[in-house]
């Protein structure tokens, strides 16, 4: 039998299959929780790299990644900076995830994750803070971070300025052929 659907048709049977298959999928994006400050969405460990590189960390200083998703900045901090890190993530779920990926990698005493919201996180231990969170959430974060750092603090961001601040650097990294934009801001610089 061969089935001729038209264009109506067609849309609406691919509509009620994603719905009938898939019902988190048509909500993946919504933010029902205002506190989420970004999708999950992971830097490329380039980037990271690069972030923690920019912001001259140093052995023993104190690296914050608000929205810490996997870990991967804070382990980094922690592997390759021999920094000491705090992880701050909303999501418990990927809390869970992200604490079980430190304690197998053996870095408790160097990594600290917290299930909590970044926007009511005391920041005040915090050398270097990283981002990579919206616009528009990096606006919603300009009163904790003036709250919190001490003005010598570094603030790394991925992809998002951090409006009416001016950084101190920016720089492009192109990995597979998307570039991203990292701006270093400094408290006493701004």
């Amino acid at each position: 039998m061969i089935y001729s659907f038209s264009r109506p048709r067609a849309v609406a049977a691919v509509f009620l299959l994603m719905a009938c298959l898939a019902p988190e999928m048509l909500q993946a994006q919504r933010f029902t929780d205002p506190d989420i400050l970004a999708p999950a969405y992971p830097t490329p460990q380039t980037v990271v790299d690069k972030m923690l590189t920019i912001a001259q960390v140093k052995p023993g200083e104190m690296v914050y990644d608000l929205g810490c998703g996997d870990g991967r900045i804070v382990i980094a901090a922690a592997q390759k900076f021999k920094a000491r890190a705090v992880g701050i993530e909303i999501r418990k779920d990927i809390y869970l995830k992200t604490l079980a990926r430190v304690a197998a990698l053996g870095l408790s005493d160097q990594v600290r994750i917290v299930q909590g919201n970044a926007l009511k996180y005391d920041l005040s231990p915090a050398d270097v803070v990283t981002l990579y969170l919206l616009t528009s959430s990096n606006e919603r974060l300009k009163p904790v971070l003036l709250k919190y750092l001490r003005p010598s603090a570094r603030i790394v961001s991925h992809d998002f300025e951090i409006q009416g601040w001016k950084p101190v650097s920016v720089d492009r990294v192109l990995v597979d052929n998307r570039p991203h934009m990292i701006y270093l801001y400094r408290l006493d610089s701004r």
